[in-house]
C-alpha cells in the first residue's frame, strides 16, 4: 500500500480530483498555502495499490498545468523615511509537487 501526496495549485485541483475519481482512486482533498508566494494550493492524498502508484501519478502529470504570473512581492522591513518599491517579477506556478509514501498499516472502518 501506498500513499500519494500531491500538492497542487487550487485551479488545477478540482480536475485532479474528478480524474482520480472516475479512475476508481478514492481521494481526499483539501486548500493550503504556503512556498514563496504564500498562495493558496490543494493537496490531494490517494491510498493505493502498489500497482496503480504508475497510473496515479500520471493522472495528477496530465490535469496539473505550470503556467506564468505576475507577482508583486512583499517588501522588506524599511526604516520610517525610506521607500521600497517592489517591482513585479514573473514567475512559475502550478504544476504538481509529488510524495510517495510507504504505508505500514491500513485499515478502513
Amino acid at each position: 500500500m501506498k500513499m500519494v501526496m500531491a500538492i497542487v495549485h487550487i485551479d488545477d485541483a478540482s480536475r485532479v480530483v474528478k480524474a482520480l475519481t472516475q479512475a476508481g482512486f478514492g481521494v481526499t482533498h483539501f486548500k493550503s498555502a504556503g512556498g514563496f508566494l504564500r498562495r493558496q494550493n490543494a493537496t490531494v492524498f490517494a491510498g493505493v495499490a502498489e500497482r496503480d502508484v504508475d497510473q496515479v501519478l500520471e493522472i495528477i502529470r496530465t490535469k496539473c498545468h505550470a503556467r506564468t504570473e505576475q507577482v508583486t512581492p512583499l517588501p522588506p522591513v524599511v526604516e520610517p523615511g525610506e521607500v521600497y518599491m517592489p517591482y513585479p517579477m514573473e514567475v512559475e506556478v502550478g504544476g504538481a509537487t509529488l510524495f510517495v509514501f510507504d504505508v505500514a498499516h491500513f485499515e478502513k472502518c
